[in-house]
């Protein structure tokens, strides 16, 4: 099967996937993790893909959304407790910082549940899309992204990613200097209780100060009440599956083996819960043939294209396959595209990789944080359609493979 006239239409699809945007952005409201806002974006885009798609069905869970960077208020505290008994008994300082960094290793760093019952529930959707094929399906492709918008990182607007860099290294620098010297105390001093007075280890105690002012500043390292616009991350992402089902409907192609599929998956911001409760809802089915899951995030930036080999903070394998597939695809369409890891941080596919799925993430940013990354300015007059042309020419490359590969297999038989 041959695609080249949809992937000819890659400048006309971006600037659909632009007005589309636009028009969430301006109809729905703040799409924060489990708002009214996500819900109506989700209605919204679910009624789209009913034009093109055979099923369409909406799923809610149960998430809360405060918890991911809520456990700043919690570690935060724990650390100035910390520093505030240290010189009665540092043996409590102690055990207040490793309780602060269990908190944000959980929540932050694995995107683990470990506090969310302490913080408000609400119910957040995920959107499930298939367009089925002609025949037996041999290949499935879902493409994949994340409707709710972030809170504001008030550090990365008004200093940049260098200051919102500078602060971070700084806040757990001191920290970890807090830690260190309590557990020098203890050493020195021979016991867990009062620091001994005129000592090295007291005027040790007396440096941590010098951190208070980065470690308080983490209270401040998002603004919950502003909920940023998301045209790039990541409504970008939803719409890149959107736009390749309406174009395959609108172009009259059908599948003859391979089934495409559209996931929007709620409160990837809270730390992917959507994927999370999809990927464990779903969990054993879609094995009756390959199924591959791309989660793009963030499509903007169209000299940055690149396959995550690598997610959660590089701790989580993509499945090479796919990845693979999409550099094969890119080298076929003629497409600059990286491959690389998400240094910081995580996409939905880390999610889906933990859950069994066979996926691999896809963005199109500086990984070193850009001026619009959580911040008021991710508008959709912000996009980049060569980034969003690029990016869809590749998707429907990958798509003409595996249905090819499909078709060749029929053959044989």
């Amino acid at each position: 099967m041959d695609l080249t006239k949809i992937i000819d239409k890659k400048d006309e699809a971006a600037q659909y996937m632009g007005e589309e945007i636009e028009k969430i952005i301006k109809t729905c409201g703040k799409r924060g993790p489990g708002s009214e806002g996500e819900k109506q974006s989700c209605e919204y885009m679910a009624d789209v893909l009913r034009e093109y798609c055979d099923e369409v069905t909406i799923e809610p869970f149960d998430v809360n959304p405060g918890a991911f960077m809520g456990w700043i208020y919690i570690s935060v505290t724990l650390v100035l407790i910390g520093m505030a008994v240290y010189f009665f008994l540092p043996i409590l300082t102690v055990v207040l910082v490793v309780l602060a960094l269990f908190f944000m290793m959980g929540e932050f760093i694995m995107y683990k549940q470990v506090v969310d019952k302490l913080f408000k529930k609400k119910t957040s959707h995920n959107v499930m899309a298939i367009r089925k094929p002609k025949g037996e399906v041999k290949r499935r492709i879902i493409y994949n992204g994340h409707p709710d918008a972030a809170c504001e990182w008030p550090m990365n607007y008004y200093f940049g990613g260098i200051g919102f860099g500078i602060h971070i290294v700084l806040a757990f620098l001191g920290i970890a200097y807090v830690f260190i010297v309590a557990i020098i105390s203890i050493v020195l001093n021979k016991t867990a209780g009062y620091v001994v007075a005129n000592g090295i280890t007291e005027n040790l105690g007396y440096g941590m100060f010098a951190f208070i002012i980065p470690i308080i500043g983490l209270y401040f390292m998002w603004n919950e009440k502003l909920i940023v616009d998301g045209a790039n991350d990541n409504l970008t992402g939803c719409y890149m599956g959107i736009a390749i089902v309406k174009y395959l409907n609108d172009l009259g192609i059908e599948m003859e083996h391979t089934e495409v599929g559209v996931l929007l998956t709620g409160s990837e911001e809270a730390g992917l819960r959507g994927a999370k409760a999809w990927a464990k809802a779903h969990k054993g089915e879609y094995q009756d043939c390959e199924t591959l899951i791309y989660a793009y995030d963030t499509i903007n930036e169209a000299r940055f294209l690149q396959v995550n080999v690598k997610d959660l903070n590089a701790t989580v394998k993509s499945d090479p396959r796919a990845s693979q597939l999409f550099v094969e695809a890119a080298k076929a369409v003629d497409v600059p595209c990286n491959v690389g890891t998400v240094p910081f941080g995580a996409t939905d596919n880390a999610a889906f990789a933990q859950g069994g799925f066979k996926s691999t993430g896809i963005t199109a940013m500086d990984h070193n944080l850009q001026d619009y990354y959580h911040t008021r300015k991710d508008t959709y007059d912000n996009l980049d359609m060569e980034g969003l042309a690029n990016c869809f020419a590749v998707s429907v490359k990958m798509l003409e493979i595996l249905e090819n590969e499909a078709l060749a297999e029929s053959s044989i038989k």
